[in-house]
């Protein structure tokens, strides 16, 4: 089958062609200008370029390469679409008509204009399960007994605030809420907490939203994700197993060992997407 991949900014689109490409799928690339890098080209079996605002081109490249089911991967900042960015008349009809320009509903309002079209979103981790956050604790060293308590007080804290769609992690330091994620990103948000806290080490937690889908949105950390944690006091992470990417995992879970930071796999309760259990050393 042809699919579609819609690639955003990072590495996680380019390990999905590169697995898309071991499993002998026919990937087209709609790359975000704005965003993605210019290696998904040698990736993918085809690529177009389109601006983040040229929703009716999206659709035109989709009916020309007779594609129905595309994949979300990689990120496209939240803070472009309040940029200098061009929206065409069908994004402009989009945007008019959402009650919110949360990323529920501007991804939400383009998935309903691309199913009208015939064209349906697929599981963005379809082609990299096994990067997928087990359960249990993957580093070697475990969390001590104060990082556990900062983790869950601040898994209630992300949790409650995931409903709002705000963003997707917290920094905690002593069982105190000391920054909160919202446009400005994860590793920014880490240096922000890092000048409130005077040295003191810090937790984070970072949440997938309540949803029942992995269409969109699914949280990812990598191999870039230790540097900001060693620079920040961060020495323990909290992610959400089946339901987080980790990208070039192993040499991520090297990096974090090196570094003494312990990285946790928790289950949310009644998660259909958290079944795959198991240690990572």
């Amino acid at each position: 089958m042809r699919y579609g991949l819609i690639a955003g900014n990072g590495r996680f689109p380019l390990l999905a062609l590169e697995s898309a490409r071991q499993l002998g799928y026919d990937i087209t690339v709609i790359a975000i200008q704005e965003e993605a890098s210019k290696e998904v080209e040698a990736l993918a079996a085809r690529c177009h370029w389109v601006s983040l605002g040229q929703l009716s081109k999206m659709i035109e490249i989709c009916k020309a390469e007779a594609i129905t089911e595309v994949m979300m991967c990689g990120q496209v900042k939240h803070a472009k679409i309040f940029s200098s960015i061009r929206p065409d008349w069908r994004l402009v009809k989009l945007l008019a008509s959402l009650p919110s320009k949360n990323t529920d509903g501007l991804i939400g309002g383009v998935i309903r204009v691309l199913a009208g079209e015939g064209i349906h979103l697929r599981d963005s981790t379809m082609l990299l399960k096994p990067l997928l956050a087990t359960a249990g604790v993957m580093t070697r060293r475990k969390p001590e007994k104060e990082e556990l308590t900062d983790i869950e007080y601040g898994r209630r804290v992300a949790n409650a605030l995931a409903g709002f769609d705000v963003g997707q992690s917290v920094a905690i330091c002593e069982r105190a809420c000391v920054a909160v994620e919202a446009m400005e990103g994860t590793d920014a948000m880490l240096r922000r907490a890092a000048t409130l806290v005077n040295g003191r080490r810090m937790a984070m937690v970072k949440v997938a939203r309540r949803r029942e889908h992995l269409l969109f949105d699914v949280p990812v950390v990598g191999l870039d994700t230790i540097p900001v944690l060693r620079e920040t006091g961060t020495t323990a992470l909290s992610i959400e197993a089946g339901r987080t990417l980790m990208l070039d995992k192993e040499k991520m879970l090297e990096a974090a060992n090196a570094a003494g930071i312990t990285i946790l796999g928790e289950i949310h309760a009644g998660d259909p997407h958290g079944a795959q259990q198991g240690e990572e050393k």
